[in-house]
């Protein structure tokens, strides 16, 4: 039996046992002058009695995310240095460039910003992500089993031609950088070249485009300038320097011909109504993706329906005001378009309107395939109304059993005896379109 002293407490218990040897025995106040008989205890801890324990809460997820490039691999020579020695190599530009390039994106998966890379190599932003890219451009080419000519040829520079043609197939890659060491392109003639790779399969329909070859770099560059230069009025300066440019760059026989026949005269676009009077004098014209951001100058326009209404009450004055060029029209309207500052509508003042068609047919010409299948844009000069030249085109209300607005021939009209019009016809624009073959296959793409 346990001899316990009493020194308990309502808050506190001191038991202390007067053998070392003996158990303590916990008791409350209300029993500490009572005898009770002492009862071996045995205790199963049941873990359901406590409480599960909860994991802690994971870290508060940090919600920007820097970039980090996926790894590349380090050239051998490269493979073990440390980040000194890594930035050493970049600020000095030791070795090839595209040997270092690789640097830089292991800076940036251990940490570095391209403004810190900057500050401690010198190399700026826009040349980091150049190098970079080009850098895997020429791996590509490698890849490809590009002529090693041409690779020599990017040993100790053109890092800029690269990453211009970096939206190219592998394969289109290797035909535009065997093409730019031929003509000893700089940067900005890569950019042109790569640019019109691309867009030449979306012109698919436009005159001559299948005079060109699209496998070949030259070709497609070509045709960019041959329809430049139908975009100007003939003969004009800048229509000759862009056919000019058209058939120095050339390389197949077709496309040099039909080059040579607008030069001469004879490839003008002829009418294509079967009474085979005359030759038209309006560019018709595909809207290219893009074009209109990448426009030195652009001009804003009211767009009408086929209605000779409409047509009459469509502002005259569309004007750019102050500082920020902000458009400011006479009246307001509800459908306006933004076309390329083109020749056709370079100096176009008050006046200029568009008459949006369903289709083509309300041309003077012979109704293509195409004709039925898309909407076009008609630009007209309402200040030139009067009916002058017999091989002009004029926008005329619908005459006879024809409803609405439609383009007739001057020579046409004045026969009917119309010495009017709505407008003089600047301008026939077609919307932009990508064509399948402008995707690049799976084995295309890097």
């Amino acid at each position: 039996m346990l001899s316990l002293s009493p020194s308990v407490t309502a808050n506190t218990l001191s038991l202390k046992p007067n053998n070392p040897n003996d158990l303590f025995l916990i008791t409350s106040p209300s029993f500490t002058n009572r005898r009770h008989s002492v009862k071996p205890i045995s205790a199963i801890i049941n873990p359901y009695s406590f409480k599960r324990q909860q994991p802690p809460p994971p870290p508060q997820q940090q919600v920007y995310q820097p970039f980090r490039p996926p790894p590349e691999p380090l050239p051998s020579e490269y493979g073990n240095l440390d980040l000194a020695a890594q930035i050493e190599i970049l600020s000095n530009r030791l070795g090839a460039w595209y040997q270092y390039a690789p640097l830089i994106s292991s800076l940036i998966r251990q940490g570095f910003s391209p403004p810190t890379i900057e500050e401690t190599t010198g190399i700026s932003g826009v040349e980091q992500n150049r190098l970079i890219v080009a850098a895997q451009v020429r791996d590509s080419l490698v890849q490809s089993n590009a002529d090693p000519d041409i690779l020599a040829a990017f040993e100790t520079g053109g890092a800029e031609l690269l990453y211009e043609i970096r939206l190219l197939s592998a394969s289109q890659r290797v035909a535009a950088a065997h093409f730019l060491v031929e003509n000893r392109c700089d940067g900005k003639a890569a950019q042109e070249l790569a640019r019109a790779m691309k867009d030449f399969p979306s012109r698919r329909g436009d005159k001559g485009w299948e005079r060109f070859d699209y496998t070949l770099p030259g070709d497609c560059l070509s045709f960019m300038y041959y329809r430049q230069g139908r975009e100007h009025r003939n003969p004009s300066e800048q229509r000759s320097l862009a056919l000019e440019q058209a058939l120095r760059v050339a390389e197949t026989e077709r496309a040099k011909n039909v080059v040579l026949e607008e030069l001469q005269g004879s490839g003008e676009e002829k009418d294509e109504a079967e009474d085979g009077e005359g030759a038209t004098r309006v560019p018709v014209v595909r809207l290219r993706i893009g074009e209109v951001a990448e426009a030195s100058s652009v001009i804003v326009l009211p767009v009408c329906a086929e209605d000779e209404r409409e047509v009459l009450e469509a502002p005259f004055e569309c004007r750019s005001k102050g500082e920020f060029g902000v458009v400011v029209a006479e009246k307001g309207w509800r459908r306006w378009v933004v076309l390329p500052g083109w020749e056709p509508l370079v100096g176009l003042g008050k006046g200029g309107v568009v008459v949006s068609f369903a289709d083509a047919r309300a041309l003077p010409w012979k109704a293509n395939r195409w004709y039925k299948e898309e909407a076009i844009l008609v630009v007209a000069d309402r200040s030139n109304r009067e009916v002058a030249a017999d091989g002009g085109f004029y926008l005329v209300n619908g005459y006879g059993d024809a409803k609405g607005l439609k383009v007739e021939r001057g020579s046409t009209l004045k026969e009917k005896g119309f010495t009017q019009s709505l407008g003089t016809v600047l301008l026939v624009v077609r919307p932009p379109k990508e064509e399948d073959d402008d995707q690049l296959s799976d084995e295309d793409w890097e």
